[in-house]
């Protein structure tokens, strides 16, 4: 048995989803080839409207490939933040103002999952393949993290023709995953707010 495979059989499923975080900082040990399929057989698990299974993924594993959408991203989003949504915090532009910063924090693969748009539902199916993703991560000693300000750059058509992606799919959740380069802690969350609860 692999030491991956002892680790995620040691946890309950609720475990899991308790331990999982979003990380930020990774070391360069690459993800193989094998824990790469295991996360992409979780994804497509997922639950599914009308069993359509709408996903299709893009995997990047080359430095170059990363900075290049790295640097179409950052002032991408950077514009997004200063001109539409107006709520870009000081830290937030600064970090995205630096020429240097990697949007994908440095991790060595970033796992896209698209979604075909004329499809009902599609977008929601693909992010519940992003939970099970992560989570499948999170069993298998990975980190991952959404990087929500890569969608649009992948979403422009240069990228996509370079990246395979078929003008009828979108870019809906790009994920970086990796081997965390230090120990953190789940965050905390707040109570569920419950707007109703009918009993009979």
């Amino acid at each position: 048995m692999r030491p991956a495979e002892a680790h995620c059989r040691d946890q309950t499923v609720f475990q899991v989803i308790l331990a999982r975080h979003s990380v930020r900082s990774y070391a360069p040990r690459p993800v193989t080839e094998s824990e790469i399929q295991t996360l992409l057989e979780a994804a497509v698990r997922a639950p599914t409207a009308l069993h359509q299974e709408p996903w299709a993924f893009v995997v990047i594993q080359d430095p170059v490939w990363l900075k290049r959408i790295s640097d179409v991203a950052r002032p991408l989003f950077l514009h997004n933040l200063l001109h539409k949504t107006g709520s870009g915090n000081a830290r937030t532009v600064k970090t995205f103002a630096d020429p240097h910063f990697n949007v994908f924090h440095d991790a060595g693969t970033l796992i896209v999952i698209c979604a075909s748009p004329e499809l009902p539902f599609s977008q929601a199916d693909c992010w519940l393949a992003a939970e099970n993703l992560m989570l499948a991560a999170c069993s298998l000693g990975l980190g991952s993290c959404v990087i929500g300000s890569a969608q649009e750059a992948l979403n422009t058509p240069a990228v996509k023709a370079e990246l395979g992606i078929p003008p009828e799919y979108s870019a809906v959740a790009p994920i970086v995953v990796g081997h965390p380069s230090e120990e953190a802690v789940a965050t905390g969350r707040k109570t569920p707010q419950v707007l109703a609860w009918k009993r009979a």
